[in-house]
């Protein structure tokens, strides 16, 4: 098959481009080329997404699929606009960020409410329109293609070359061993998606047609249960959590979800529902979930081969930071 891959060269456009690739499919990557080397095997366009122009570059070449990850709505009408009439299919991967609310348990595609989508031709790109200009870009898609598309709504991808680092505190800190913060309660849900299993359906579904909108994450698991599966895949036997409630890690300096001195896959305590789609149509549709526990010693190991001397990540809690909590958290409950 020929597919397009709009980018192809960073984390999971890349990751898509590759297992095409090894699929034996015929792939071109169209991007600026500056977030890295497109994969070995794939045809080289070079093409600046706020350049129109770049987009003759393609014209007159058919596509069995286009792949994009765009999340800037005119961004999107211009490929549409340049590409549309020459696919036959055509994936946009959306986010579980379009959805209006993340306070009900069990959402699905059909159940869940969506932002108000931003104006097609905006190209505004802050994070604070994240959401609203990737339920544009699934209308505009929809309307232009029609039933030849397949939208997926990922939740947190993780895996190796996660540019935000939000899955590896985890394995990194369990490895380390000790008292460990364990955020929220045991019964809280988490949910994700390996970066690798995320590509590979997207293949999937390119190589069947498949059509259709679908959220793209794991089915909730607890988090005492995710916790005590990272334990065991890394073999850290001395290491043992302490359930701190969230707003009290708040009070305490500790951010959620990302960021500097952060806890990775801990949701606001007012969004119980953002890690707990009921994602059974996916599965249905063919999404398969590989094992957590082979996730993180993936990571880990990549993480020991690159990052000997333990580097710091992007989200995490230091040492010092998480020693301070536990104290105040012992004083509190004594």
């Amino acid at each position: 098959m020929h597919i397009l891959v709009l980018g192809g060269t960073k984390y999971l456009s890349r990751k898509i481009a590759e297992i095409a690739i090894g699929r034996g499919h015929d792939v071109t990557i169209a991007a600026r080329g500056e977030s890295g080397r497109p994969p070995a095997g794939a045809a080289f366009i070079k093409l600046d997404r706020t350049q129109p122009e770049d987009y003759a570059a393609l014209s007159g070449q058919g596509w069995d699929s286009v792949i994009d990850i765009a999340r800037i709505p005119r961004q999107v009408v211009q490929a549409l606009d340049a590409l549309s009439d020459n696919a036959r299919h055509w994936v946009f991967v959306s986010s579980i960020s379009i959805y209006a609310e993340h306070e009900t348990v069990g959402q699905t595609v059909e159940t869940g409410s969506v932002l108000e989508p931003s104006a097609p031709d905006s190209d505004a790109a802050g994070w604070d329109v994240y959401g609203n200009n990737k339920v544009a870009c699934e209308n505009l898609v929809r309307e232009r293609m029609g039933e030849q598309c397949f939208i997926v709504r990922p939740g947190l991808v993780i895996g190796n070359d996660d540019p935000n680092d939000r899955f590896g505190y985890w394995p990194r800190r369990i490895a380390r061993g000790g008292e460990i913060i364990a955020p929220g309660t045991p019964s809280d849900s988490v949910q994700f998606i390996d970066v690798r299993d995320l590509a590979e359906w997207i293949i999937d579904a390119v190589e069947a047609k498949l059509a259709g909108t679908y959220d793209a994450v794991c089915p909730p698991m607890s988090r005492e249960d995710f916790l005590n599966r990272l334990q065991y895949a890394v073999g850290a036997e001395d290491s043992r959590f302490t359930w701190v409630p969230v707003p009290f890690l708040t009070e305490h300096g500790v951010s959620v979800w990302s960021g500097e001195e952060s806890l990775g896959l801990c949701a606001p305590a007012n969004w119980p529902g953002l890690m707990a789609h009921d994602v059974t149509s996916a599965l249905a549709a063919g999404m398969t979930i590989r094992p957590i526990e082979e996730t993180a010693r993936d990571w880990l190991a990549r993480d020991r081969l690159v990052a000997p001397e333990e580097t710091s990540l992007l989200a995490s809690l230091s040492e010092g930071k998480e020693k301070a909590v536990l104290a105040a958290w012992h004083e509190e409950r004594s």
